[in-house]
């Protein structure tokens, strides 16, 4: 279906899981509460994280390392009919959380852009460790004489 290995396509719907289970699972207790309206964004970081910030192990860390499989997944699957609708939907991604969080307050989460800034910079770190893994291989298939699969 998206044209690449069964294991790439493994490997790409694991990371959506992890993602989605991570970012879009209801709070602890949130649900016995009837959440209506819409909830509030945070738009008070716009930018990348500190350095201080990534090396605390807080949020914005654990926001980066979520994408990065997600992404290296992606980087792994080189040239295919799909992988522009690949990048687009996986661009659209951390708004479309974000979006879910701010309209749906009954999970108890909360809109950041910040954590659109960092799913973004995860998800370029794991696309571009993908692709030079991919690249890597390919170079070391040609040397070996072999195809790289």
């Amino acid at each position: 279906m998206l044209g690449v290995r069964p294991s790439v396509a493994s490997a790409i719907l694991i990371g959506f899981g992890m993602i989605v289970s991570a970012t879009l699972t209801p709070l602890y207790g949130e649900l016995s509460v009837r959440a209506s309206g819409m909830g509030d964004c945070d738009l008070s970081r716009i930018g990348f994280a500190s350095p201080e910030e990534l090396l605390s192990l807080g949020d914005p860390t654990l926001n980066v390392f979520l994408f990065v499989p997600f992404g290296a997944a992606l980087g792994l699957v080189g040239e295919s009919r799909h992988t522009a609708s690949l990048i687009i939907a996986a661009l659209g991604l951390p708004v479309a959380i974000e979006a879910i969080q701010l309209f749906v307050p009954i999970l108890g989460r909360g809109c950041q852009s910040a954590d659109v800034i960092d799913n973004l910079t995860g998800l370029v770190v794991g696309a571009a460790i993908g692709t030079v893994a991919r690249l890597l291989r390919a170079a070391n298939a040609a040397g070996s004489g072999q195809k790289a699969r």
